[in-house]
């Protein structure tokens, strides 16, 4: 089968990439246990620890807007400026010492969510010019590996830091990961167009272009869609987590970090071999039987058995990323540069929204619910998703680069094609 991952880190490119994106998801994830913890302790609120993540999270639900500014300006500066603007915005959290000074936590914890759907959308863009194509499968995967690995050792540090030294301590930590970035993007050597967006053009109108592409485009809208329904699934399972290490296992709640460790080994795994294995079966394939494996391993968290839900986390960890990868891939492939940063940023909403969403009705599913039936249906619900990623869309073409760009075109589209 024969593993890229060597010819991926030989490219020099590759390599400046994954330093910056490893170092500062280091710190990401070492923030985003921090931020929780620091809330929770300056004010004893677990809904204002909760409020944290919501914060990082619901700017994806503007992608499509975001993104827009990834295709109005060249990738690297665009990514170096961010990062560095990050470090910045991060230096305020070192007067948070009460509860009175927690609305800049939650200030600075908007701007955070807000570059990181930037900088997702700017590095996907810039991928497809700074890597070779026979390489993105084996990247993108090495890339999963990569911030799969950093979860399990950052959010570590994060604690220890924070116990030792407090939340400045972690704050520094992050900007400085950030401007770690900012130096390895500026390393990378790659010939960007300079982009001349039509100046009449609205960024909503923008924005349209982006959902568009992706709504017309037979393989990018049916991959997206079913990661879009695993993601779904997923929160449901994670949700369920608790549940399944009380009632099920009959352990403390803190088993569940074994369980979470267990599925982070079988992202690491599956990020090793995701490119050799799209080499050898088209993505959608990829995608599906990665939600099969996932789907097998949310049903057999029923069975109360520690080595049997082990097994299903790894199985979980294995099979949950094959259809981001693969929904990555393709974007990066099928999307015109003019477009990239907006399919890109919108992909991204699409998969991970639900997630969202899903997390908050599996908690509230669970008062009225055995966890088992939840499991049960969500496996049943993810095996549903993968028959779906295979069927084939008839009828369907993507829209040519060239029928993008004219703001006319888009505001007089009728609205049936962008929300159907």
């Amino acid at each position: 089968m024969g593993w890229g991952g060597g010819r991926v880190l030989r490219d020099r490119n590759v390599l400046f990439y994954l330093s910056g994106v490893v170092v500062s998801g280091f710190g990401s994830s070492a923030m985003a246990l921090a931020a929780g913890v620091w809330a929770k302790s300056l004010t004893g609120s677990d809904s204002l620890a909760a409020l944290t993540t919501f914060c990082v999270w619901a700017p994806i639900l503007f992608g499509p807007l975001i993104g827009t500014l990834a295709d109005r300006a060249r990738r690297r500066p665009l990514l170096i400026w961010t990062n560095l603007g990050m470090a910045a915005v991060l230096l305020p959290l070192l007067t948070v010492h009460s509860s009175d000074q927690i609305w800049i936590l939650f200030a600075v914890l908007i701007v955070y969510g807000t570059s990181s759907v930037l900088l997702d959308a700017a590095e996907a863009a810039l991928v497809a010019t700074a890597v070779p194509e026979r390489l993105r499968g084996d990247f993108n995967g090495l890339r999963m590996t990569a911030n799969e690995g950093m979860k399990l050792v950052a959010p570590l540090l994060g604690a220890f830091l924070f116990v030792q030294f407090g939340g400045t301590a972690v704050a520094l930590l992050d900007a400085f990961t950030f401007v770690f970035a900012a130096i390895a993007f500026a390393l990378i050597r790659v010939s960007e167009p300079v982009p001349h967006p039509a100046k009449a053009q609205r960024w909503s109108a923008q924005a349209v272009e982006g959902i568009r592409y992706l709504r017309h485009h037979p393989v990018l809208w049916r991959l997206v869609l079913a990661g879009a329904a695993t993601m779904g699934v997923a929160g449901l399972n994670g949700a369920s987590v608790y549940a399944v290490v009380d009632t099920g296992l009959h352990r403390p709640p803190a088993f569940a970090g074994v369980l979470y460790a267990a599925q982070g080994i079988g992202s690491v795994v599956i990020g090793l071999f995701a490119g050799a294995l799209l080499r050898r079966m088209p993505e959608r394939v990829f995608a599906a039987a990665g939600i099969i494996l996932f789907a097998v391993g949310v049903a057999l968290r029923v069975i109360p058995s520690e080595p049997v839900v082990l097994l299903a986390s790894a199985m979980i960890g294995a099979g949950l990323p094959c259809v981001l990868i693969a929904a990555l891939t393709a974007v990066q492939r099928e999307s015109p540069d003019n477009l990239l940063g907006r399919v890109a940023a919108t992909a991204n909403t699409l998969l991970y929204a639900p997630n969202a969403v899903a997390l908050a009705a599996g908690a509230g599913l669970l008062v009225v619910v055995d966890h088992r039936v939840l499991l049960l249906v969500a496996g049943a619900a993810a095996a549903i998703a993968a028959i779906g990623c295979l069927l084939g869309s008839r009828g369907r073409t993507p829209v040519a680069a060239t029928d993008l760009g004219e703001s006319d075109r888009v505001e007089n589209q009728d609205s049936e094609d962008v929300t159907s």
